[in-house]
């Protein structure tokens, strides 16, 4: 059986103290596409699901994140355009593919103006 320790490690890989605390900053200042996403996954609505919203994840923050899956889901402003944050986020979405977590991108744009094509990617993406 595992400890409460070690699911906590397997939770957060590892996160520093700062980490939570950006993430508790993160959860009052969300953006209205974050903020539409999570009236539709929090209280496992989408095939049951738990997602936790801006959780740490060893050095990242996660927008939404569900354990079970392994799901990491991203939402993107206009600044994930420039050259330098799609670098970032490549690299990221490389070491969370390493620790065994999928990840999911959708514009503000996509979560705004097409929620139901969203919210259909993201159910088939929870197995």
């Amino acid at each position: 059986m595992q400890s409460e320790k070690d699911y906590s490690q397997n939770l957060h890989a590892g996160a520093s103290k700062s980490m939570f605390e950006n993430a508790r900053s993160l959860r009052k200042t969300e953006t209205a596409a974050e903020k539409i996403i999570w009236q539709h996954v929090r209280n496992r609505k989408i095939n049951g699901r738990k997602f936790r919203r801006q959780h740490p994840f060893d050095k990242y923050i996660l927008d939404f994140y569900c354990h079970e899956c392994k799901l990491a889901i991203e939402i993107d402003g206009g600044i994930h355009n420039e050259k330098f944050n799609k670098e970032y986020d490549i690299a990221r979405t490389i070491a969370l593919n390493d620790a065994g977590i999928r990840v999911v991108r959708f514009t503000n744009e996509e979560v705004i103006n097409h929620i139901d094509k969203v919210l259909g990617q993201i159910e088939n993406l929870l197995v």
